[in-house]
């Protein structure tokens, strides 16, 4: 069964945070590229992707993941991620996504290597 999604937009300092809790599908993605759009629209140059660690990332999920990072990579902005699940990070570099942006352990590590 699906976890209900939320997505939250908050800024830390200069950095645009996106608080993704529920399953990341190409089904549920509209809401997550729409707060993508938000943060860009606004000027963002840093984002970073908060995913609640029980979220399930599907390939349809992961298909909307690679568009944004595609997209912020021609807008020069700064991706990072974190709450991911180990064998969510694990998938992440299988399939590349690491090489565009980077998995941190928490919260706070990823707004310090900005």
């Amino acid at each position: 069964m699906a976890k209900p999604q939320e997505i939250v937009v908050r800024t830390m300092g200069d950095v645009s945070v996106i608080d993704i809790k529920g399953d990341v599908t190409s089904v549920t993605g509209p809401p997550i590229e729409a707060a993508y759009r938000q943060v860009t629209t606004a000027g963002a140059a840093k984002i970073l992707l908060v995913f609640a660690h029980d979220c399930y990332i599907n390939s349809g999920g992961i298909a909307i993941l690679i568009g944004i990072l595609s997209e912020s990579k021609k807008k020069q902005q700064t991706i990072r991620m974190t709450g991911l699940s180990s064998h969510f990070q694990k998938i992440f570099g299988m399939v590349g996504l690491t090489k565009y942006a980077q998995i941190h352990p928490s919260e706070a590590a990823a707004l310090a290597a900005f």
